[in-house]
């Protein structure tokens, strides 16, 4: 019987209260200047993250007027939007604003902050509140409705219990977060290393259209949801087709738009969208030696005009790429293939770990945190 368990058959063997949440909290009420507050103080919708993820800097702040205050332990929750499931835990006082929900419990001698955070970062409460918000292009949370949210309150020394376990599974979801952070870094450092080729004098520059058959366009405008073969576009497959126009790997281009320059690989069979240049690299040329060469170069630097920037066969098409020995090539991807699978992997590496954990906790955290209630 684990610690847990045995301080519920102690305290609560026969289910545990259940409390509207505005039984045992309130929205905060106390104003203070805007001058009181940075961008470190300050948060609104705006610089809670999705996802539960806690909040960044603000990127501005209220110059006059008053905001609402909140202070360590409130809970603030987005309420803009529901559906994004902003939430943070604040760890400093600061002030808020009207379209964030600030938390305030009425007596922590009946129900802890952390466990009170832990309840309503649940899937089950952000449903709830999705279903009650109002509004179609910009929903809003109903404030009334957050507040009759119905919640277990199980004895102090359970909650404390839950608030340890819960704490250790995101404890470890930091740790591989810090260390994918940190490999990211590593990564970055030796693909530049590695692609710079120091000694240039033994290395042969070629302009990029002499290392590839060719540089087109894709054609597809289509957009079905369903369909046999992927529709590659400029972030990834956007859409599948009835058919496909390529069966062999190559490297894509994102050709207009906020993304322009990004690049990536297509394999298999497929189709291109009409926003998309397309990379037939030639026999002789490693064809991923040559992506990490034009990742490394940030294509995004060549696109060119305002709403809609534009990246051209004919603007990379010159760019000089330097192209050592096939033996060479072959060490240099072999190198960075390890570190790209440690860092972007989703079903092998970091992000996999992380993604596998954050459901583990997930999974815990609402099996925690389901009581009988008290009859």
């Amino acid at each position: 019987m684990t610690k847990l368990e045995q301080l519920i058959d102690e305290l609560c063997p026969n289910g545990v209260e259940f409390y509207e949440l505005g039984e045992v909290s309130h929205y905060a009420k106390e104003r203070i200047a805007a001058s009181a507050i940075d961008k470190n103080s300050y948060v609104g919708v705006e610089n809670l993250l999705q996802n539960k993820m806690g909040k960044t800097t603000a990127s501005s702040v209220p110059e006059s007027g008053v905001v609402i205050a909140f202070h360590p332990g409130n809970i603030l929750i987005g309420n803009i939007r529901p559906y994004l499931r902003k939430i943070w835990l604040a760890d400093c006082d600061g002030g808020t604003n009207g379209d964030v929900l600030a938390i305030q419990i009425d007596d922590e001698s009946i129900i802890f902050p952390k466990y009170l955070y832990y309840v309503l970062s649940s899937e089950q409460f952000f449903l709830y509140d999705i279903q009650n918000c109002k509004g179609a292009k910009m929903p809003r949370g109903s404030k009334d409705a957050v507040l009759k949210y119905t919640i277990p309150v199980p004895p102090l020394p359970v909650q404390s219990e839950i608030v340890r376990i819960l704490d250790n599974f995101t404890e470890l979801t930091a740790e591989l977060t810090a260390e994918l952070t940190a490999r990211k870094k590593q990564y970055e450092y030796y693909r530049t290393a590695l692609l710079s080729l120091k000694d240039k004098s033994s290395t042969n520059m070629f302009p990029l259209y002499k290392v590839v058959n060719s540089i087109s366009s894709g054609k597809n405008k289509t957009r079905l949801l369903d369909g046999d073969y992927p529709v590659y576009g400029s972030t990834g497959v956007i859409a599948h087709s009835d058919k496909y126009i390529y069966d062999k790997t190559q490297i894509l281009v994102a050709r207009v738009g906020a993304n322009a320059g990004y690049t990536h690989i297509a394999q298999g069979k497929y189709d291109v969208s009409d926003n998309t240049l397309i990379i037939d690299v030639k026999d002789d040329v490693n064809l991923r030696y040559l992506y990490y060469q034009l990742c490394n170069i940030n294509l995004n630097k060549y696109a060119k005009g305002g709403g809609q920037p534009l990246v051209t066969a004919g603007q990379i098409k010159q760019i000089e790429i330097p192209v050592p020995s096939m033996e060479e090539q072959d060490r240099i991807v072999e190198i960075l293939d390890r570190f790209d699978t440690l860092c972007n992997d989703i079903s092998d590496g970091l992000p996999a770990e992380i993604e596998a954990r954050q459901k583990q906790y997930e999974y815990y955290r609402d099996k925690l945190l389901t009581f009988k209630e008290l009859a």
